[in-house]
C-alpha cells in the first residue's frame, strides 16, 4: 500500500497502529461527495483470510481542520449512547502530526447515499424523524454557537430572477436574526450525508459541524438541498414533515437565509452531485431550482414552480 493506491505512507502507518494484531490495510476505495475532505473506504484483513472494513476521512483543503475533527470526534462519542446511528471513533489525528494530513478513522456503516428522484416521497418523511432525533439529543456540554456567513452583500441573485423577490428576500437578512430556542445541531444535514438501506435509515454520516442554535437551521439547510436535488416542492414539504414528526419551526427567516447562501456557490454544491451519476444537476438547472425555491418562500406556495 502506498501513495498511487490513494492512502499515503504515513497515513498507512498510523492507520495500522489502530487496528488488531494480525490485521492490516489491504485495500482502500474512494468515497466520493466530499468537498474539503477525502473520504476512503478502507478494508482491513486479519491473518485468518477475514475482512472489515473503515472509513478514513483526511482533510485536504480546510485551515480549521483541526476544530472540525476535534468536533467530530467528540461528536461520534457522545452519539454512542444514543439512538441516532451514526461512525464509531476509532482514532483521530487532528493536527496531522502523525499522517500527511489531518485525518480520523471512524468504524463503517452500511448503507449508501440516494439522489434518485424515485422514492423521494418515501425518504422524506424519514429524514424529518431522523432531524427531530437529532435535535433531541442534550449532550452534558454543549458544542460551540452556529455561526452563519451569508450577507445581504453576499448573495447572488441567478440570471433571469425576479428582482423583487429576491430584494424582498435579500432584505430578511438585514434584519435581526429572531429569537430562537436552542438545541443541538448536525449543521450539514442533507441527504448526501444519511445512508440508506431501502426504506430505512442506517446511520448519518459527516459530523464535523455540530453546534447548537434553532432547529430550523437544519431543517432548512436540508430543505434547501432537498429543494435543489428534486425540486422545490420537496423542501416545502421537508418542513411540513418535520412538524408532523414532532419538531417546531420558529421562523421562515432561516429558511430564506439557507437557501441564500447557495446563491454563492452553486457550482460547488452541485458538483458532487452531478459526481455522483446525477449529470442533469447543472448549474444552470440548479440555479433556476433555487430561484424557484425562493420565490416559493417569499411569494407563497403558487409563485414557485419546479423547473
Amino acid at each position: 500500500m502506498d501513495e498511487r493506491d490513494g492512502v499515503r505512507p504515513l497515513t498507512v502507518e498510523w492507520v495500522e497502529r489502530q487496528l488488531e494484531v494480525g490485521e492490516r490495510l489491504v485495500g482502500a476505495v474512494a468515497l466520493h461527495g466530499g468537498i474539503t475532505a477525502e473520504m476512503r473506504r478502507l478494508t482491513i484483513g486479519n491473518r485468518d483470510g477475514s475482512t472489515r472494513e473503515l472509513v478514513l476521512r483526511s482533510v485536504v483543503s480546510e485551515p480549521d481542520a483541526e476544530d472540525w475533527l476535534n468536533r467530530e470526534a467528540a461528536a461520534l462519542t457522545l452519539l454512542v449512547e444514543t439512538g441516532v446511528t451514526a461512525p464509531e471513533l476509532v482514532a483521530v489525528d487532528p493536527t496531522g502530526a502523525q499522517c500527511e494530513y489531518p485525518s480520523l478513522l471512524m468504524t463503517y456503516l452500511p448503507g449508501r447515499t440516494v439522489l434518485d428522484d424515485e422514492g423521494v416521497e418515501t425518504r422524506v418523511p424519514l429524514l424529518a424523524r431522523q432531524l427531530v432525533a437529532i435535535h433531541a439529543l442534550r449532550p452534558a456540554e454543549r458544542p460551540p454557537t452556529f455561526v452563519t456567513l451569508t450577507t445581504a452583500d453576499t448573495v447572488v441573485i441567478p440570471e433571469g430572477a425576479d428582482p423583487a423577490i429576491w430584494g424582498t428576500a435579500i432584505d430578511m437578512l438585514r434584519q435581526p436574526a429572531p429569537p430562537y430556542e436552542g438545541c443541538f445541531l448536525h449543521r450539514d444535514f442533507h441527504p448526501g450525508n444519511v445512508l440508506f438501506d431501502g426504506a430505512r435509515i442506517t446511520g448519518v454520516v459527516d459530523w464535523a459541524g455540530p453546534c447548537w442554535g434553532p432547529a430550523d437551521l437544519d431543517v432548512a439547510h436540508c430543505a434547501t438541498n432537498l429543494a435543489l436535488v428534486h425540486g422545490p416542492e420537496w423542501g416545502l414539504r421537508l418542513a411540513e414533515a418535520y412538524q408532523e414528526a414532532g419538531g417546531k419551526l420558529k421562523d421562515l427567516y432561516w429558511q430564506v437565509r439557507d437557501a441564500l447562501s447557495f446563491s454563492e456557490e452553486l457550482d460547488a454544491v452541485s458538483k458532487p452531485w452531478r459526481d455522483a451519476g446525477r449529470t442533469d444537476l447543472t448549474t444552470r438547472v440548479v440555479a433556476e431550482r433555487l430561484d424557484a425555491y425562493v420565490t416559493a418562500l417569499v411569494g407563497g406556495p403558487d409563485r414557485g414552480r419546479t423547473r
